[in-house]
């Protein structure tokens, strides 16, 4: 069946005969643009159609996919408490977040202190470079008149050795900040 007319030409007949072949090709779109069920190799150029502001190859394929799904909210509330927030839980981490208002005393107009905890991450990718990147968005998230202090909050299992451990860090951090 053809949709050219009967005064169709022969270079139109061959175009079209030679195009048949394109509309049983499959194109599977609905999965290319769905960060879920995208191919890995395929992700990053999704992540450019959403704006992405940054890619790196060496985030886990759950982070990269996170990213990718949450791009639309973060976009759409960008410049709000609510898109740090998305942008830390697309990382896989948790945050406290509280603004210049709820500090005691009351702190600077227009800032905000983070504690962010990326204890869900394997320890691989609790790099500093990958806390880097998390800060980085979050920079480029947060409003653009807000400045903020980040603390990183580390969750820490075992008994008594770890503790023990931990206790002198705890000192030289204190006795650091006194002098």
């Amino acid at each position: 069946m053809t949709l050219l007319p009967p005064n169709a030409s022969l270079l139109e007949r061959g175009f079209e005969k030679a195009t048949a072949r394109l509309s049983v090709l499959p194109a599977p779109l609905r999965d290319l643009w769905n960060p879920w069920t995208c191919p890995l190799s395929a992700l990053p150029f999704l992540a450019w159609a959403l704006s992405i502001d940054t890619w790196s190859s060496d985030w886990p394929e759950g982070v990269k996919r996170a990213r990718v799904a949450a791009a639309i909210e973060i976009q759409r509330h960008k410049g709000t408490a609510s898109s740090v927030r998305a942008v830390v839980k697309a990382f896989g981490g948790s945050l406290a977040i509280r603004e210049w208002w709820e500090m005691q005393p009351a702190g600077d107009p227009h800032t905000f202190a983070i504690v962010l905890s990326l204890g869900s991450i394997v320890a691989a990718e609790k790099s500093a470079a990958y806390t880097d990147a998390v800060i980085a968005e979050i920079r480029r998230t947060k409003p653009v008149r807000s400045h903020f202090t980040f603390t990183q909050a580390v969750a820490a299992t075992g008994g008594m050795q770890a503790v023990a451990a931990v206790r002198p860090a705890t000192l030289a951090r204190l006795s650091l900040a006194a002098a």
